[in-house]
């Protein structure tokens, strides 16, 4: 069976690596073009075109997917599957094109958490398990028939990237038993079931990464979870961004207007919210490297 694998960074990576590990016949990969990056705006490589380019594997990189260049090459690779992870949305033509249709690998469990950012959002809003599912794509998104799902715990300290981290790993172990599923014909499709309190995960912009200290303490600490290492949680300090990747909780009565802070000056900053207190443990002040609060504090004169 001749797949192309669709997938930009390193989420999508675990999952090209576990098809290519099981001996499923890539035939081709294609992945975002190359993009300036860094004070010298040197072309950076996606994480899926280093691994593709360390074993071999075809590459295509189209600006757009509708490129009738684009269009012709993939329908001379002439494959059975396509396989689509944390990659773009695709046009009809494109994911109608393989007559065992294109798969994608979600991360949650649908349909709860359809959209861009399904792992911040479900850690935002406390949730206490998500997942993976794989399924067929369809016209709207994130709404094509399943096939298999797993679930994943949520602890109450797991950031988004540790949550990221699990479910690339069940992700991609789901994603080969899907693949092995389809080759043989075993496997059955469920239409997502539909709800009147379905949960979303739209784009993440950056206001919606800024801390209101109004909100209770939970809600501020799943915000910081939930948006960290990216694109990460931030307040303001002495008029500069203050991004916070760690905190912890302390319940306790702040005493102070919310949005006030305390400090000993050498080992600990922490924030009142309306009905309790949360610790900066990692952080990063504009200009500065990322670092931990009692480095912060003993270069800042608060």
């Amino acid at each position: 069976m001749r797949i192309v694998f669709m997938g930009t960074p390193d989420f999508a990576v675990a999952s090209l690596a576990a098809l290519v590990d099981a001996g499923f016949e890539i035939a081709a990969v294609v992945t975002a073009a190359d993009k300036p990056a860094g004070r010298g705006q040197k072309l950076s490589e996606s994480a899926v075109k280093k691994y593709a380019m360390e074993k071999g594997l075809t590459i295509l990189q189209p600006l757009k997917l509708k490129d009738p260049e684009f269009i012709a090459a993939l329908q001379n690779i002439n494959a059975d599957l396509q396989v689509v992870v944390a990659f773009r949305m695709l046009p009809e033509i494109v994911w109608n094109m393989p007559p065992k249709g294109t798969i994608n690998l979600h991360g949650s469990l649908l349909p709860q958490y359809r959209g861009a950012a399904p792992i911040n959002h479900a850690i935002i809003n406390g949730e206490k398990e998500s997942g993976v599912t794989t399924f067929f794509l369809k016209h709207e998104i994130d709404t094509g028939d399943v096939i298999e799902a797993r679930k994943v715990e949520i602890t109450d300290t797991d950031t988004a990237g540790d949550l990221h981290d699990k479910l690339m790993v069940v992700g991609a172990e789901l994603l080969v038993e899907t693949v092995k599923a389809i080759e043989s014909g075993d496997y059955k499709e469920q239409p997502q079931k539909q709800s009147a309190d379905l949960k979303h995960a739209p784009k993440i912009f950056k206001e919606f990464c800024k801390i209101d200290w109004n909100q209770p303490l939970q809600t501020v600490y799943n915000l910081v979870r939930g948006l960290s290492p990216y694109p990460t949680a931030f307040t303001t300090l002495n008029d500069k961004t203050l991004k916070v990747f760690k905190a912890e909780i302390e319940h306790k009565e702040p005493g102070i207007a919310p949005g006030g802070f305390l400090s000993d000056g050498k080992t600990f900053l922490k924030f009142a919210t309306r009905d309790g207190f949360l610790k900066l443990t990692e952080l990063q002040y504009e200009g500065k490297k990322r670092m931990l609060v009692e480095e912060f504090l003993r270069g800042m004169r608060l």
